[in-house]
């Protein structure tokens, strides 16, 4: 998969611009707040759905315009015997309501416009799926495996629609019966949802861990493991539900479940999340994307985008070395921005494009 063509329009400091990237290693430099990163957060949001900066209106959407405009072209595999072919999304977003085209027809939900386009994206806050919250943690497995097991996505929702069912009933103070269709849906949902998820992370697991050993040694990176949102081994989820069902009633929500997974990291020395250095949390989360994205290409044929934002800010020069030498080994086209041409790129390794933006304009240097 790789990426011919992006367009921008009111997208932050950027009026309209289009670039036109290439197959492997394309570097977009500038100064801080010359607007590298907006390129990087409308892939991220043609691929997730939101921008990992925050949400679309508090400040992506360019100050007076109503709603912004992304276009992506981009090639990808169409099957062992069909060669390549080019694919099309649009999206305009006005931080509430939004539109959206794949291959010239609208899409009804923003998920199946996010399915198209796989970007695997390392940015300042991407220490957080390690040293934060369980909910980065939830959509990084989920995000992964609406990529790689199309049957997954319905299961989602099919999930998701049952558990704001049994909420609204738990809010209006149901009576216990009224919740015996919805438990059963979220067991019929949940048990197979999960199982999905442990073995994703198992898959991932493997390769994180080889990664970590190339990338940081010194972390001593030994295993994934999924917290599954109840007590999986003791109970079903059906009894789960059964067993929390009055203290849903008092609280207003449904209390166990997937919804509430989560997983963590297990290392050599370090005893966990809560004793990482930021550096620490940031090559763990590193490692775990690539993994995401290595493992994308082992079920696809063909390797996601890599994003790497603001990478001499965010590594080391060694470090930045090992994840470049890596990533020029495979065929994946990866974007980096930064204020200055990363010393690997200028002593070992060429980038295949380099752009640079300047005054809500982009430059192709190479």
């Amino acid at each position: 998969m790789h990426i011919v063509r992006i367009s921008l329009n009111r997208v932050r400091r950027f009026d309209s611009v289009e670039l036109a990237p290439r197959p492997g290693i394309n570097l977009i430099t500038g100064d801080n707040g010359a607007g590298k990163t907006s390129l990087l957060e409308a892939l991220h949001l043609m691929a997730y759905g939101r921008s990992f900066r925050g949400r679309v209106r508090d400040g992506l959407v360019q100050k007076g315009a109503e709603a912004l405009d992304v276009f992506v072209e981009w090639q990808e595999r169409a099957g062992a015997a069909s060669g390549e072919r080019v694919r099309r999304a649009g999206l305009r977003h006005g931080g509430q309501a939004w539109k959206g085209r794949l291959d010239g027809e609208d899409v009804a939900q923003l998920g199946s416009l996010c399915a198209a386009l796989a970007v695997v994206t390392f940015e300042p806050g991407s220490h957080a799926l390690v040293s934060g919250g369980s909910e980065p943690r939830r959509r990084f497995i989920d995000w992964g495996l609406f990529h790689v097991e199309p049957d997954f996505l319905p299961l989602w929702r099919r999930y998701t629609r049952a558990l704001k069912q049994r909420n609204a009933l738990l809010k209006a103070g149901a009576a216990p019966r009224q919740l015996d269709a919805w438990d059963h849906e979220l067991a019929e949902a949940g048990v197979p949802l999960t199982s999905r998820r442990q073995q994703y992370l198992d898959r991932l697991q493997e390769r994180a861990v080889a990664i970590a050993a190339d990338l940081a040694p010194g972390l001593q990176l030994q295993g994934l493991e999924l917290q599954p949102g109840w007590r999986r081994h003791e109970m079903s989820l059906a009894d789960a539900l059964l067993l929390s069902r009055e203290r849903d009633r008092t609280v207003g929500h449904t209390s166990v479940g997937p919804h509430r997974a989560d997983w963590s990291v297990g290392y050599g020395e370090i005893p966990g999340r809560d004793a990482l250095s930021r550096g620490q949390a940031k090559l763990t989360a590193l490692a775990c994307l690539l993994a995401q994205a290595d493992d994308y290409a082992a079920q696809r044929g063909e390797w996601p985008v890599i994003a790497l934002d603001d990478l001499g800010a965010e590594l080391d020069r060694h470090h930045q070395q090992r994840v470049l030498q890596l990533l020029a080994a495979t065929p994946a086209q990866v974007f980096i921005t930064a204020t200055e041409i990363p010393a690997v790129l200028e002593e070992r390794l060429h980038p295949a494009a380099v752009f640079h933006v300047e005054h809500g304009a982009i430059q192709v240097r190479q």
